[in-house]
C-alpha cells in the first residue's frame, strides 16, 4: 500500500467496507453500498480509510458471495495482512464516479440537504437514504430551524413528491404535508 497524497483534490465517496478476511490468503469481505455488490469492482484502485490514515491500493480481482464481495487486493498475500484491513472504508475520488443524466443524483449528494415544503416549512436534513422494495427512502432529520422535531421518512419519489434538487444551495423542495 502507498500513502495517498493529500493534494489528491476530488472530495471521497465511500462504496463500502471492509468486514473480515477470507481465508488464509489475503483475500477480504467487503459489504459494498454499491448497486448491484460487484460495482464497487468497477474501480481498478481503491482509497482505503481507517480513521485519519488513507492508502492507495489496486483490486486484482473479486467476485460476490452471498451478500458480499469477496476480493483480492494487490500486495495482501496472507491473513495477517488481510486482518490489518478489516473495519476500513472503501472510497474512490468522486471524480471517478460516472456521470449521471440530468435529474439523477448519487445518494452522497443528497446527504445533507435541507428538505422544504413547497410552503416554505423546513422539515429538516436529509440525515441518510434506505433502499426499500419499491423506492428509495430519505430518512429526515430535524435541524435547527425546523418545523418540528420529528423523525420523517418520505419517499424518492421525483415524479411525484420530490419537486427540485438544488444542490449547490443545498435544498430540496418536496410536496409533502407535514402532518402526515
Amino acid at each position: 500500500m502507498s500513502n495517498l497524497p493529500e493534494s489528491s483534490g476530488s472530495p471521497l465517496v465511500v462504496l463500502g467496507k471492509i468486514v473480515s478476511v477470507h481465508g488464509i490468503r489475503g483475500s477480504v469481505k467487503v459489504k459494498s453500498d454499491t448497486d448491484p455488490l460487484d460495482n464497487a469492482l468497477d474501480y481498478p484502485e481503491w482509497i482505503l480509510r481507517k480513521g485519519d490514515q488513507t492508502h492507495s491500493i489496486k483490486v486484482l480481482d473479486g467476485r460476490v458471495q452471498s451478500r458480499v464481495l469477496v476480493v483480492n487486493l494487490e500486495g495482501v498475500t496472507d491473513r495477517d495482512q488481510a486482518l490489518e484491513l478489516v473495519g476500513s472504508e472503501i472510497c474512490v475520488a468522486e471524480a471517478a464516479l460516472p456521470d449521471l443524466d440530468t435529474g439523477e443524483y448519487y445518494w452522497h449528494q443528497l446527504e445533507g440537504l435541507q428538505v422544504i415544503t413547497v410552503q416554505g416549512q423546513l422539515l429538516g436534513l436529509i440525515d441518510h437514504l434506505l433502499e426499500t422494495g419499491s423506492n428509495d427512502v430519505m430518512v429526515v432529520k430535524p435541524c435547527e430551524g425546523s418545523l418540528d422535531q420529528r423523525e420523517r421518512l418520505l419517499p424518492y419519489l421525483p415524479d411525484l413528491y420530490v419537486k427540485s434538487v438544488d444542490l449547490q444551495a443545498g435544498v430540496m423542495q418536496v410536496d409533502w404535508d407535514p402532518e402526515f
